[in-house]
């Protein structure tokens, strides 16, 4: 007997977190897993708060050839042409008037951002920290360098609350002005009103011809959660914050335990 057909067209992954493992990789067993769904006739995308230029040398190394969901929903990459299809900007005089905001409310803040772009810099200011790794970004020597080019998004953070707390101030203070959405450890984002995950997969999807109701997600982080809402089925990593946890349809073994690929093995097997 025949297994039966794999029972989603689409399938989402985050990347950090989720797709990768903490050392940057993807495993052979998550590799093969989602080689074998494809090869199954669904569709793959990568949905990541990366925007492109840090996104993209991941893509080439997995050999990725299609669409990408990247800078938190305001990017669709085409990985195999290296061409940008949609771009959303966040508006920087409403930007800087939130940062305003959250600073009479919180105090002095640590800023970063990421401008638009295939090859848009991140930039970082003095104090922010940076987390170690081999992603590229500019010393910002002049605070108005901020404001100089489009940007993706605004990353803040603060010298003594931790990211939760940063967020839900951050949120209440200018959640009618832009989104908040917390990214990763010490990744706090301030995006265009109304941007999420969902919005640009919805937008990826809807190229392929495809929908919510065909899609799996799987995720790791809050900025999440949008894309577990449009979803028909939400996967949350066993390392996954609380917050996506209590939305998520299921939980899988971590991003270190090939978590995607216990799922995906599960589903192709019927």
């Amino acid at each position: 007997m025949s297994p039966a057909p794999f029972p989603y067209k689409l399938v989402a992954t985050d990347l950090d977190g989720t797709l990768l493992r903490d050392d940057d990789t993807v495993s052979e067993r998550t590799r093969d897993a989602l080689a074998a769904v494809t090869a199954a006739g669904a569709a793959h995308i990568i949905v990541t708060g990366r925007a492109v230029p840090w996104t993209r040398h991941i893509l080439d190394d997995l050999g990725y050839d299609g669409l990408a969901v990247c800078g938190q929903g305001a990017q669709v990459y085409h990985a195999g042409e290296h061409r940008l299809l949609t771009s959303v900007t966040l508006d920087r005089q409403l930007a800087g008037l939130a940062l305003s905001k959250i600073e009479a409310e919180v105090g002095p803040l640590l800023l970063a951002a990421s401008r638009d772009g295939l090859e848009g810099d991140v930039l970082v200011g003095s104090g922010y920290r940076v987390q170690e790794g081999p992603l590229p970004y500019v010393p910002m020597q002049d605070p108005t360098d901020l404001w100089a080019a489009p940007l993706n998004k605004v990353y803040i953070q603060h010298p003594t609350l931790d990211d939760d707390e940063l967020a839900t101030a951050a949120r209440a203070t200018v959640g009618s002005l832009v989104d908040v959405v917390m990214a990763g450890a010490g990744v706090v984002e301030i995006l265009p009103l109304g941007l999420s995950k969902a919005t640009g997969l919805s937008l990826a999807a809807r190229r392929l011809g495809l929908r919510a109701s065909d899609t799996i997600a799987f995720g790791d982080m809050p900025n999440d959660i949008p894309m577990f809402g449009w979803a028909a089925h939400g996967v949350a990593m066993a390392n996954a914050h609380d917050e996506l946890k209590a939305v998520a349809h299921e939980i899988t073994a971590s991003n270190e335990h090939d978590g995607i690929a216990v799922v995906l093995e599960h589903l192709l097997a019927g």
